[in-house]
């Protein structure tokens, strides 16, 4: 069985379990309570010295990175695919990916924000601003580049999940948790409320896990 070190609110670990409950995959979760710090402990370093989340075990190899994690996955278990057959249409799926992943997420995630309040002296309404800018920032650029991409307003390409939609739907979610302004984001917020929909979206959702409080 694969065993998932995850945390309920985590937007990586949040994207493995899309793809873990899209592919129909035996797993287990393994909390990792990341407000109490448990992801800075020796025991869990020795899993992952980065001291982040998600981490996959096989019971052979450890790996973290969840876009590792899920490409690794995509070609393991090639039932319900993420990426294209075609090349050009591989790239861009990748890029939507991207997009959210290593652009929006890394500047708005726990790390960062704790930074900001407890070492530099950011108030609460500072750090809101800091999220809020951030996530316009990124879902301005998004929404344009899913309507040049043809978006059907249930997928952010072409006719069926994809790992565009396994890295936007964290973090829409993370949007609306941080009561973000979304109208300016129609083709977003049709694709959210499509997939949101979709059993394997309501199974993988922070709300669905058994270390939710």
């Amino acid at each position: 069985m694969l065993k998932l070190y995850s945390y309920y609110r985590s937007s990586a670990a949040y994207r493995v379990r899309i793809v873990l409950e899209l592919k129909r995959l035996d797993w287990e979760s393994i909390p990792v309570d990341l407000l109490n710090s448990e992801q800075k402990g020796d025991p869990y370093r020795g899993i992952n010295p980065q001291g982040l989340v998600p981490v996959i075990s096989t019971g052979d190899f450890f790996l973290n990175q969840s876009l590792a994690i899920i490409e690794w996955l995509d070609e393991t278990y090639p039932e319900s695919k993420l990426l294209p057959l075609e090349a050009v249409s591989r790239a861009q799926v990748r890029a939507i990916a991207y997009q959210v992943a290593m652009e929006m997420h890394p500047l708005n995630n726990l790390r960062v924000l704790d930074y900001l309040k407890h070492d530099l002296g950011v108030d609460e309404a500072e750090k809101m601003r800091w999220y809020r800018h951030w996530i316009a920032h990124g879902f301005g650029a998004l929404e344009q580049t899913l309507a040049q991409l043809g978006s059907n307003g249930q997928f952010c390409f072409g006719d069926r999940v994809t790992l565009a939609d396994v890295c936007l739907i964290p973090q829409v979610y993370n949007a609306r948790r941080f009561e973000c302004d979304l109208a300016d984001y129609p083709l977003i917020r049709s694709v959210w409320e499509h997939c949101s929909t979709i059993k394997a979206f309501e199974q993988a959702a922070p709300e669905s896990q058994a270390d939710c409080r």
